[in-house]
């Protein structure tokens, strides 16, 4: 599940801007290098974790039991087999997507309804089927996709695709995969544990399946590239001036190879680049709140099985208790 859906990105040519407007002198002469950073930025990425990257969503065409993983792939959260679909005319809005938690939990907006005075909920300011989430962009801005729809259905999952320029398809049957032990899957992902008879597995970059033709979709954690293949890094503020501070190193130091006197300004960046990955560290590895309660669902199953399931046979609630005491009364 996304739980990062309102962080932001930048571009490493824009954060090098940053670094650059700090060490204007250095920029000014010509020495600072980009290639000599792209490797340093992307170890800091997999320094953070999973937990800054994006969540990505796809549906897959398998054919000859064959399909092909989307460019932007790194680490598979969970995936179906779409099962039928109904197929509707709407406005075009792109993307497949797939809401991530019980429908009863959001406010039932899935009427046709005019415009609210923010606009927030209706595609490009017309009528149409409210929006109340997004994962991209909380609250909806319909030009942003791919777009996420919560149809207010009880305990139904939903999964909407966009085919062309306006027509939907909905599928309501989402059949379990399981998938074979890959270091691309993440470890706590459901369909490691299934024990069903369709089943797939990761090799390269191809998804090889036991069934010849269908769909799958996938939601995974994507590489930090955009559309064009450039390097993005998180734009927090809590995060960024780890980055800064991790690229002024590498060039103080570069510079110090090559003879420059900058000894003393590589060590004060040194210093403060400690502190700077230590409150990042801190920040990615805090648990928020959805982790937050199922740790403490969990630890309170734990406790009453430790505590109380013992004395269930004996609880006066028992109906077999309930039974012989109305016997004895009688």
């Amino acid at each position: 599940m996304d739980f990062n859906y309102t962080l932001k990105y930048r571009t490493f040519d824009q954060l090098l801007e940053d670094v650059s407007i700090d060490l204007n002198t250095f920029a000014l002469e010509n020495m600072i290098e980009p290639q000599t950073l792209i490797k340093l930025v992307r170890k800091i990425n997999y320094d953070l974790g999973l937990r800054i990257n994006r969540i990505g969503e796809k549906i897959l065409d398998v054919n000859h039991n064959i399909a092909k993983l989307p460019d932007n792939f790194d680490v598979l959260n969970f995936a179906f087999i779409c099962g039928e679909f109904e197929e509707s005319v709407g406005y075009d809005i792109g993307g497949t997507n797939i809401q991530e938690v019980p429908y009863n939990d959001w406010p039932n907006q899935t009427t046709t309804c005019g415009c609210p005075p923010d606009k927030s909920c209706c595609f490009e300011g017309k009528q149409g089927i409210c929006i109340t989430h997004n994962p991209d962009q909380p609250y909806g801005d319909s030009s942003q996709k791919p777009r996420v729809f919560l149809n207010c259905k009880g305990e139904a999952y939903e999964l909407i695709q966009v085919v062309g320029t306006h027509n939907t398809r909905t599928y309501k049957n989402l059949i379990p995969l399981k998938f074979h032990s890959s270091q691309r899957i993440e470890c706590d992902c459901p369909n490691l544990y299934y024990n069903v008879p369709n089943s797939a597995e990761i090799i390269d970059n191809h998804i090889r399946a036991n069934f010849s033709t269908g769909k799958i979709y996938l939601n995974y954690q994507t590489t930090l590239e955009d559309d064009d293949g450039n390097l993005l890094v998180p734009d927090h503020a809590l995060l960024n001036e780890y980055y800064e501070y991790a690229v002024k190193e590498r060039l103080l130091e570069n510079l110090y190879m090559n003879g420059e006197d900058v000894s003393q300004k590589l060590g004060y960046v040194q210093q403060k680049l400690r502190g700077a990955r230590n409150q990042a560290l801190s920040l990615v590895n805090t648990p928020n709140f959805k982790e937050l309660e199922k740790l403490w669902w969990s630890n309170r199953k734990a406790m009453y099985s430790k505590y109380y399931d013992m004395f269930k046979s004996y609880s006066p609630n028992n109906a077999y208790y309930r039974y012989i005491g109305h016997n004895r009364v009688m």
